[in-house]
């Protein structure tokens, strides 16, 4: 969806709230930005999930393991897969991995100048994770970012050890805002926002096994808090609609939203942890699709009104 929106001109992005895999595109983003513009934006994508890909290549959860599904990219849980999983139920990220290797950080601080992000100032970032001790949502700016502070946005607390950053220690942002639409609305001159979904909000079948529950009980978490901020948008919404405040009071949010949700339901659990190359450009190009069949239903109607119904879709 960025690498189609950062090839239209027409687009311009004031900022990103991102969190976990969406919190690194976000910062790959920026950086890319910084150095080279829109191209030097989607170079910069491109490069760090080629890294992704490669950093991956040893683990025993990648492809080579799974029986894959050809005409839809899926896949079946393999033995692997199954034994790690269990494993993960069983042993605490303390337990399996107690000197907290984490792969990701060498691919960030290779992909990305922090330094000379935390000085951009072409598009505003909000990266959320979640605080552990407190349970309240942490909004990392771009004077806060650090290779730590993305890290913390995709920390799940099954698979890592909780980030440790000025003295807090940090899960995944997913729990407490994913993404978070308030620093947008607070901090950003643009009225238009665009959601980018990733996990579906519903799905046609109830889940049987251990491993589908839990996946789905994942998904209706991480959309809770997107679900109760449309919820406090669509009554701003509605008093602005009917008069109850004074005009200029309250600013009126656009809403958008780009999915594919039809397409993500259809991928087996594991392909959470597959980092194929061939698998990554598939969901890259199905992100391109979906963008740019938005763009030409909607682009008219951007800084006019909201392309979504918020009650119909989240309410």
């Amino acid at each position: 969806m960025l690498d189609r929106l950062l090839e239209d001109e027409r687009i311009v992005f004031d900022g990103i709230s991102a969190t976990s895999a969406g919190a690194m595109n976000a910062v790959v983003t920026a950086h890319g930005l910084t150095l080279g513009g829109r191209l030097g934006a989607r170079e910069a994508l491109e490069d760090f999930w080629r890294r992704i890909s490669q950093a991956a290549l040893l683990s025993p959860l990648q492809p080579s393991f799974f029986d894959r599904i050809a005409h839809n990219h899926a896949m079946e849980a393999s033995p692997a897969f199954v034994f790690f999983d269990l494993m993960t139920r069983l042993l605490s990220p303390y337990q399996f991995n107690p000197l907290n290797h984490n792969p990701l950080r060498d691919v960030l601080e290779d992909s990305v100048d922090f330094d000379a992000l935390r000085r951009c100032n072409l598009v505003k970032l909000f990266i959320c994770a979640t605080n552990v001790r407190t349970g309240k949502v942490k909004i990392f700016e771009n004077r806060e970012l650090t290779p730590s502070a993305v890290l913390a946005s995709g920390c799940l607390p099954f698979l890592f050890q909780a980030v440790e950053i000025d003295g807090e220690s940090y899960w995944d942002g997913g729990y407490m805002g994913n993404p978070a639409i308030y620093p947008l609305i607070y901090s950003c001159d643009s009225r238009d926002v665009v959601v980018v979904h990733i996990n579906p909000i519903e799905r046609d079948t109830v889940p049987r096994t251990a491993t589908e529950i839990l996946n789905r009980l994942n998904e209706i978490s991480f959309n809770s808090s997107l679900m109760r901020e449309m919820r406090a948008i669509a009554f701003v919404s509605k008093l602005i609609d009917d008069g109850e405040v004074c005009s200029g009071r309250l600013r009126r949010v656009l809403m958008h939203s780009i999915d594919a949700d039809d397409f993500m339901k259809s991928l087996g659990v594991a392909r959470k942890l597959n980092a194929d190359w061939e698998f990554l450009t598939h969901l890259r190009d199905m992100g391109r699709a979906q963008a740019d069949r938005w763009l030409a239903e909607n682009f008219d109607r951007i800084g006019e009104a909201s392309t979504i119904d918020i009650r119909a879709k989240y309410l």
